[in-house]
């Protein structure tokens, strides 16, 4: 079969997918292997990236992302020049969960017990390691070494001293630190070099929450993985160090156009000056897009001009590709040099297996988040017209716009004092739209992943990575193309 040709023109809803003999035992996720390829150096465990989107991804999103094995990718929708906020939500996520915590928080023991419990507030955490001015350990103080005690009680007198602690000399594997714990009864165990100098702190917690998401995405020190999405013009190459300094894993160069010699300047700047760091770039929608990227350097590509819930490009320009033909150029063009993600396009969890046969090696999902309880924004009620009943209810909803609409652009661009001309020069090709409030993404990703165990199963393999190169290796077998009473019995319900 010439796959590309026929796959010309067609999208997700063109296709079903042919049974084949099931040998899959159990349709449960935590049995079945989804892991897949995100980057040169990342592999989820979870093929699902949640999109760089200011209604979608910022660190609550992101945390539930990497919980349940995926990636989250913070957006740059914040004022230009102002690094600050982005780089805050990234902390954020890099705190949530630690295999070993290298760099506690830490306080002198001749500070106050009123500036101890100022700086758990402002940090969110209920220990924090005493230390002197070589930062040798001293102690450890808690919140409940603080509670109900004068302001001006000295540290020193509330902390339980060293010489009171379980300490582990040099580095430990968190097995062993669990045995430790157990045996001496103790929440926390301090790590400290030959010299005293306090090199780690690994909690019960911690590796409660280690046990509780086997599945999660975390990096060479135990701590969630997260993306960070920067632009191409203004301060992009800045916002790019700090939030690699902050702890970003991958870096998502995103522009609408990506195959152009903006991007092309971009990832030679960003490269330069981020080399450890995964490159993503994108979005493209042909093979000469997905080419001109690789032989510039990405790591992975981005897939899809347009096929977005909140873009509006291809009804502002007329530009774009269908989604499945363009998955199927890219794939075709770069082979397996690196891990494409398809962004958009998937407005049923079907569709999320379709991409990753056409191509995908994860997929990016926007409007699939969009109104769940961790996508930013405020709920508001509106009130809604119940057609049965024609009674008046009201219903929660929230925002969900895409990253190229006007508003999302006044929100990330200094512009607040341009002419109105100047504003309305700005080419939207994204839309605004209110969503019904539906509850945490966890349930959603769930969901997701019990329906792509499903297909797995309906397509006679084991594991998500089987599938596709049975797919690859003999496309004809298991498409069908629909006619229009073909997709009206598939997907009009």
């Amino acid at each position: 079969m010439d796959l590309l040709e026929f796959v010309r023109g067609c999208t997700f809803d063109d296709f079903l997918l042919t049974p084949q003999c099931g040998v899959l035992p159990r349709r449960d996720p935590h049995l079945v292997d989804l892991s897949a390829r995100f980057s040169r150096r990342i592999v989820l465990r979870r093929p699902i990236v949640s999109a760089n989107m200011d209604t979608v991804t910022r660190a609550a999103m992101a945390i539930v992302l990497a919980e349940e094995g995926g990636l989250g990718i913070v957006d740059r929708g914040f004022r230009s020049g102002d690094i600050g906020p982005q780089i805050a939500e990234i902390a954020t996520v890099k705190r949530t969960q630690h295999g070993v915590i290298a760099d506690p928080h830490s306080i002198a023991e001749t500070q106050t017990v009123d500036e101890a419990r100022r700086l758990m507030m402002r940090t969110r955490v209920g220990t924090l390691a005493v230390v002197d001015d070589h930062r040798r350990l001293r102690g450890l103080l808690t919140e409940r070494d603080v509670r109900f005690v004068p302001a001006g009680v000295a540290v020193e007198a509330r902390m339980t001293p060293r010489a009171r602690l379980v300490v582990h000399e040099g580095p430990v594997a968190l097995p062993d630190a669990e045995r430790i714990m157990v045996e001496r009864k103790v929440k926390k165990l301090p790590l400290v070099a030959a010299d005293g100098t306090l090199i780690g702190l690994i909690t019960a917690k911690d590796l409660i929450k280690q046990a509780r998401h086997p599945f999660a995405t975390r990096d060479g020190r135990g701590r969630l993985r997260v993306g960070a999405a920067v632009g191409a013009t203004g301060d992009y190459l800045e916002r790019a160090v700090e939030v690699v300094r902050a702890g970003a894993d991958v870096i998502v160069i995103d522009i609408a156009h990506g195959h152009s010699l903006v991007m092309e300047r971009a990832l030679r700047d960003v490269r330069s000056r981020c080399p450890d760091v995964d490159i993503v770039a994108g979005n493209v929608a042909t093979g000469e897009g997905a080419r001109f990227l690789l032989d510039r350097g990405a790591d992975a590509i981005k897939v899809g001009i347009g096929p977005g819930g909140g873009c509006s490009t291809r009804l502002t320009t007329n530009f774009g590709v269908p989604q499945v033909e363009a998955l199927v150029r890219c794939r075709q063009a770069i082979g397996e040099a690196v891990p494409l993600i398809a962004d958009g396009g998937i407005r049923r969890d079907g569709a999320l297996a379709q991409a990753l046969l056409f191509g995908g090696d994860t997929v990016m999902l926007g409007s699939a988040f969009a109104g769940t309880d961790e996508a930013p924004g405020e709920i508001v009620q509106k009130s809604v017209v119940v057609p049965e009943s024609q009674k008046v209810v009201q219903v929660p909803f929230k925002v969900f716009r895409g990253m190229a609409s006007i508003g999302a652009v006044r929100d990330r661009l200094d512009i607040e004092d341009s002419e109105p001309g100047e504003v309305e020069a700005i080419g939207a090709e994204g839309i605004e739209v209110s969503v019904p409030a539906r509850g945490s993404a966890r349930t959603v990703i769930h969901d997701m992943l019990k329906h792509l165990c499903s297909a797995i199963s309906y397509g006679g393999a084991t594991s998500l990575a089987e599938l596709q190169r049975s797919f690859q290796a003999d496309p004809a077998r298991y498409l069908v193309k629909l006619s229009g009473a073909g997709r009206t019995e598939s997907f009009q319900r």
